[in-house]
């Protein structure tokens, strides 16, 4: 939502356009919140908070051929707090560790990564 205000000072006026502080960044990011028929009529654009929310959660399939990262690139506090274990397939993105189960490929825990 965007309010111009004009100023008149001297004979010569001013637009200014004001934002609220609480505006909203949107993302490319879409889902579709409505199906019918198998085909998705209605979407809707996620804000940036929304998008990161929306990474990879518990359940999500990564695949075998994903590029996980390796145990001992791990941060080690991590690895040692939640005692993670080198037999399984780890992805560190977006300031999150994914613990991948090896033989389903599906994401079973998500770890943040305090900066």
């Amino acid at each position: 939502m965007t309010r111009t205000f004009l100023l008149a000072a001297a004979g010569v006026a001013v637009a200014l356009t004001g934002v609220p502080a609480e505006a909203k960044r949107y993302t490319n990011h879409v889902v579709c919140t409505k199906w019918r028929h198998g085909h998705c009529v209605q979407s809707k654009r996620l804000t940036v908070k929304q998008a990161r929310r929306a990474g990879y959660r518990v359940g999500y399939a990564f695949g075998p051929n994903f590029a996980y990262t390796d145990y001992g690139a791990l941060p080690q506090p991590i690895v040692t707090r939640y005692h993670l274990r080198d037999n399984w397939r780890y992805v560190n993105q977006d300031g999150y560790v994914y613990v991948v189960n090896p033989r389903t490929y599906r994401v079973v825990r998500v770890i943040n990564i305090p900066m």
